[in-house]
Protein backbone atom coordinates (compact mmCIF):
# COMPACT_ATOMS: atom_id res chain seq x y z
CA UNK A 1 0.00 0.00 0.00
CA UNK A 2 2.40 2.65 1.11
CA UNK A 3 5.47 2.66 -0.11
CA UNK A 4 7.79 5.92 1.29
CA UNK A 5 8.23 8.95 3.10
CA UNK A 6 7.27 12.13 0.69
CA UNK A 7 8.22 14.76 4.27
CA UNK A 8 8.29 14.88 7.53
CA UNK A 9 7.33 18.39 9.32
CA UNK A 10 9.95 19.83 11.58
CA UNK A 11 8.54 22.45 13.96
CA UNK A 12 11.12 24.92 14.54
CA UNK A 13 11.20 28.23 16.88
CA UNK A 14 13.15 30.48 14.34
CA UNK A 15 13.24 29.68 10.41
CA UNK A 16 16.34 31.32 9.07
CA UNK A 17 18.17 29.54 12.16
CA UNK A 18 17.12 26.48 11.32
CA UNK A 19 17.53 26.79 7.58
CA UNK A 20 21.42 28.08 8.12
CA UNK A 21 21.63 25.14 10.33
CA UNK A 22 20.37 22.44 7.96
CA UNK A 23 21.76 23.78 4.72
CA UNK A 24 25.33 24.57 6.75
CA UNK A 25 25.92 22.10 9.12
CA UNK A 26 24.06 18.86 7.16
CA UNK A 27 24.56 20.24 3.60
CA UNK A 28 20.55 19.77 3.08
CA UNK A 29 19.73 21.58 -0.25
CA UNK A 30 16.58 24.47 0.52
CA UNK A 31 13.65 24.50 -1.29
CA UNK A 32 11.64 27.86 -0.38
CA UNK A 33 7.91 26.85 -1.47
CA UNK A 34 6.36 30.07 0.08
CA UNK A 35 6.74 32.67 2.89
CA UNK A 36 6.03 29.77 5.30
CA UNK A 37 6.75 26.37 4.19
CA UNK A 38 10.62 25.49 3.33
CA UNK A 39 11.40 22.45 2.27
CA UNK A 40 15.10 21.05 3.33
CA UNK A 41 15.46 18.15 0.72
CA UNK A 42 16.70 14.68 1.09
CA UNK A 43 17.12 12.86 -2.14
CA UNK A 44 13.51 12.28 -3.14
CA UNK A 45 12.30 13.38 0.30
CA UNK A 46 11.83 16.46 2.25
CA UNK A 47 11.96 17.90 5.85
CA UNK A 48 9.72 20.47 5.83
CA UNK A 49 10.05 23.50 7.98
CA UNK A 50 6.84 24.98 9.68
CA UNK A 51 8.03 27.91 12.26
CA UNK A 52 5.78 27.89 15.74
CA UNK A 53 4.18 31.34 15.01
CA UNK A 54 2.58 30.97 11.67
CA UNK A 55 -0.81 29.76 10.49
CA UNK A 56 -0.24 26.74 8.57
CA UNK A 57 -3.06 24.08 8.42
CA UNK A 58 -3.48 21.36 9.20
CA UNK A 59 -1.06 20.50 11.71
CA UNK A 60 -0.13 17.92 14.35
CA UNK A 61 -1.98 18.31 17.43
CA UNK A 62 0.85 19.32 19.69
CA UNK A 63 3.43 20.90 16.54
CA UNK A 64 6.31 20.87 19.27
CA UNK A 65 10.12 22.44 18.21
CA UNK A 66 12.61 19.80 19.75
CA UNK A 67 10.10 16.66 19.85
CA UNK A 68 11.91 15.07 16.78
CA UNK A 69 14.44 12.11 17.17
CA UNK A 70 15.50 11.75 13.55
CA UNK A 71 18.39 9.76 11.88
CA UNK A 72 19.84 10.76 8.69
CA UNK A 73 22.29 8.71 6.59
CA UNK A 74 25.67 10.05 5.81
CA UNK A 75 27.36 9.32 2.48
CA UNK A 76 31.29 10.74 4.05
CA UNK A 77 32.55 8.33 6.49
CA UNK A 78 31.81 9.45 10.02
CA UNK A 79 35.61 10.34 10.46
CA UNK A 80 35.47 12.71 8.07
CA UNK A 81 31.55 14.25 8.76
CA UNK A 82 32.90 14.38 12.35
CA UNK A 83 35.84 16.74 11.62
CA UNK A 84 33.32 18.91 9.29
CA UNK A 85 31.27 19.28 12.66
CA UNK A 86 34.08 20.30 14.93
CA UNK A 87 35.42 22.66 12.16
CA UNK A 88 31.77 24.62 12.68
CA UNK A 89 32.05 24.45 16.40
CA UNK A 90 28.96 21.44 16.42
CA UNK A 91 28.68 19.60 19.50
CA UNK A 92 28.83 15.88 19.44
CA UNK A 93 26.43 14.33 21.94
CA UNK A 94 27.31 11.11 21.60
CA UNK A 95 29.17 8.73 19.17
CA UNK A 96 30.83 7.42 17.30
CA UNK A 97 28.73 4.37 18.15
CA UNK A 98 27.19 1.19 16.78
CA UNK A 99 23.46 0.92 16.74
CA UNK A 100 20.95 -0.74 14.67
CA UNK A 101 19.32 1.09 11.71
CA UNK A 102 16.00 0.14 9.44
CA UNK A 103 18.58 -1.93 7.18
CA UNK A 104 21.38 -3.57 9.65
CA UNK A 105 24.12 -2.46 11.64
CA UNK A 106 25.35 1.24 11.58
CA UNK A 107 27.93 3.82 13.00
CA UNK A 108 26.42 6.81 14.50
CA UNK A 109 26.98 10.22 15.92
CA UNK A 110 24.48 12.10 17.80
CA UNK A 111 23.64 15.94 17.91
CA UNK A 112 21.26 18.51 18.07
CA UNK A 113 20.09 21.43 15.97
CA UNK A 114 19.23 24.75 17.54
CA UNK A 115 15.61 24.16 18.49
CA UNK A 116 16.64 20.67 20.70
CA UNK A 117 15.87 18.10 18.25
CA UNK A 118 18.10 14.87 18.70
CA UNK A 119 19.88 14.36 15.01
CA UNK A 120 21.86 10.56 14.58
CA UNK A 121 23.56 11.30 11.68
CA UNK A 122 24.51 7.32 10.67
CA UNK A 123 26.61 5.34 7.79
CA UNK A 124 26.44 1.26 7.45
CA UNK A 125 29.16 -0.31 9.00
CA UNK A 126 28.18 -3.49 6.65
Amino acid sequence: MLSGLDHLVVTVTDMARAVDFYSRVLGLDVRYRDAQRVDLMLGDTALRLHQTDTDIAPVSATPTPGSLDLCLRCQLPLSEFKQHLDALGIDIELGPVNRQGANGPIESIYLRDPDGNLLEVSRPTR
